[in-house]
């Protein structure tokens, strides 16, 4: 057989799958393992949206849709936009994807080119890296202060002229933290003063805490042309497996993305979008109630942490509790799975060593367990 692709051999595999994989072996061999590792809701997805999925199924909405996504689904996005967001958007600007991974993906593939470069701030989601290795652009990394979590003007150190895009998540993952508004500002600045594209995953933007509210870079003065806004319902609405997501961006880049949809994934799954119009379309009250059993475990999880002796990040959205320890952060982590049980992410994943990551998308009973765990092997 002839060599395989080299820029595949280069990209590690997801760190957070590995050790979710790993912790699911264990389980198969009979131990009690708690996983900590995945960012996944915890809860059903509401009645509602499944039943509009069933109803679809039923009534033959099983065909072909547009590669750019059901319209319904389309103009459910922009009047979302524009209610939470502050975002005018318009149904051809908008693409619905086979989760919001692979909207971010077909961004990168529809903007970057091989001697273009694209900032990630750090600690940063495991697959940015390997997106923009994929489209065959440099990444570059460039941390956050990790006592504010916010962004300084250091940043301009790794502005250069081959800088096309700037990737950024908040509320992020992993840390739980969320860029104020002068971070965004900051970003605003650098992105027009250098012809750079925003690219703003915003996931987790329903899950914010102490009273707290959602900032979208894209309604701020004119960067909505050039800001990618990239959003999905697994998290908002506990939708991981429907794999449903959507992006707004400026028209030539939406054309662009749609034009790699339509040469890869075809389109979302029909039925499943038609979830997605029931979800966007529907009462609401779901989502504040999963928020509100969020704020609840981050409030216990955060609190328990530091009297154990944890130093944490500011955990204001997401579902992360973002973890500074003592130590070689991977051997920490695979001390905790092998000794106590508790599977969790290491913070080198995310370009953030000396951390680590455990979600508190999990029981009450099943966090306090994890806790005492934690505390007798500290």
């Amino acid at each position: 057989m002839k060599k395989l692709s080299e820029k595949i051999s280069r990209i590690p595999p997801s760190a957070t799958m590995e050790i979710t994989d790993k912790a699911r072996r264990m389980k198969a061999q009979g131990k009690d393992v708690i996983s900590l590792s995945i960012g996944e809701p915890d809860f059903d997805t509401p009645a509602h949206i499944t039943e509009a999925c069933i109803n679809a199924l039923k009534s033959g909405k099983t065909h072909y849709e547009a590669s750019q996504g059901l319209l319904e689904l389309r103009e459910a996005i922009c009047d979302k936009l524009a209610k939470d967001n502050g975002i005018t958007a318009t149904p051809n600007e908008v693409v619905v994807a086979c989760g919001a991974k692979n909207n971010l993906s077909e961004a990168m593939e529809a903007c970057l080119n091989p001697q273009d470069e694209a900032i990630i701030l750090d600690p940063s989601w495991v697959s940015y890296e390997p997106m923009i290795m994929l489209a065959g652009a440099k990444p570059v990394h460039h941390s956050l202060n990790l006592k504010t979590f916010q962004l300084d003007d250091t940043i301009l150190e790794k502005v250069n002229k081959n800088t096309k895009m700037l990737i950024f998540t908040t509320p992020s993952n992993p840390t739980g933290s969320v860029l104020n508004r002068d971070s965004l500002a900051l970003i605003k600045d650098i992105c027009e003063d250098n012809d750079i594209i925003a690219c703003a995953d915003e996931i987790y933007e329903k899950l914010v805490y102490g009273g707290r509210k959602h900032l979208s870079i894209a309604a701020m003065g004119d960067m909505h042309e050039r800001t990618i806004t990239v959003n999905g319902f697994s998290k908002a609405y506990a939708m991981t497996g429907w794999r449903l997501g959507y992006s707004h961006a400026p028209l030539e880049i939406t054309k662009t993305m749609t034009k790699v949809q339509q040469h890869t994934t075809s389109q979302a799954t029909t039925f499943a979008m038609w979830g997605g119009v029931a979800a966007l379309r529907g009462d609401q009250t779901c989502v504040e109630d999963m928020r509100k059993q969020f704020e609840l475990r981050r409030n216990y999880l955060i609190g328990a942490l530091n009297d154990i002796g944890y130093q944490t990040a500011p955990a204001e959205g997401a579902f992360y509790a973002f973890i500074k320890v003592d130590g070689d952060d991977l051997a920490i982590a695979n001390r905790w799975l092998e000794e106590g049980l508790v599977a969790s992410t290491p913070g080198t994943a995310f370009n953030a060593p000396g951390w680590i990551r455990i979600s508190y998308a999990a029981g009450m009973d099943t966090l306090k367990e994890a806790v005492r765990r934690i505390s007798e092997i500290k």
